[in-house]
């Protein structure tokens, strides 16, 4: 077996942020505290642009072609069949694509949302009134099935732990152990991805996320 760098540094920072961002994200919901709620938002924003984009020209295991994968390829790894794959696997890939739409949809519902009185999400004085209905509806219900995508998601990692995967420690270390070695480096330096999400970091928070970071800096 082969010890290989298969995730770059910013695949595993995007993937342990984003674990604090959505719990910050509920936490804030939950008291009530609405302006740490949008600048997590914002920040939740940059970076989930970012993997997106990242996925595009970045590492070969961060592209977004790589989690394309076939029925068949799911069903073969529900099988049991043994696979040399560097980055997800078939089933793997699939919850990661179910998480980038539910995360999205999230994120741009919320930029749509208004509670009718104080708080209008940047976004909101774009669309109709029955839009924002709509988007109100979205980001409440579609948290509660992030909700149980997350729970699967542990559940799939406790399974892969005892079958002699472990998938928490390759996203810690970046390495993964593989039968063969590629010749083509799996990962690329990230730096051009950090310096993508700071111009959209800092842009957001300029921006839609100016009065709210000065309310909590104030």
């Amino acid at each position: 077996m082969f010890k290989v760098k298969v995730w770059d540094g910013f695949v595993r920072s995007f993937h342990w942020l984003l674990v604090l961002s959505i719990a910050a994200l509920y936490f804030s919901a939950e008291e009530g505290m609405i302006e740490l709620h949008f600048v997590v938002g914002f920040f939740t924003l940059a970076l989930i642009s970012t993997r997106i984009i990242w996925g595009l020209f970045g590492s070969k295991t961060a592209k977004i072609s790589v989690l394309l994968h076939s029925p068949k390829s799911v069903l073969a790894s529900f099988a049991g069949k043994k696979t040399n794959e560097a980055g997800h696997s078939a089933p793997g890939s699939y919850m990661v694509l179910l998480f980038f739409i539910l995360i999205i949809a999230q994120l741009v519902s919320g930029l749509m949302s208004s509670d009718g009185i104080l708080t209008d999400g940047p976004l909101a004085q774009y669309v109709s009134s029955d839009t924002i209905d709509f988007a109100n509806w979205l980001h409440h219900i579609n948290f509660d099935i992030l909700f149980y995508a997350i729970i699967l998601h542990v559940v799939a990692i406790i399974a892969y732990k005892i079958k002699g995967k472990p998938l928490v420690k390759a996203m810690i270390t970046g390495n993964k152990a593989l039968a063969t070695k590629s010749s083509e480096p799996e990962t690329k330096s990230p730096w051009v991805a950090w310096v993508i999400f700071l111009l959209l970091l800092v842009l957001l928070m300029s921006t839609w996320g100016s009065e709210h970071l000065s309310y909590l800096l104030s």
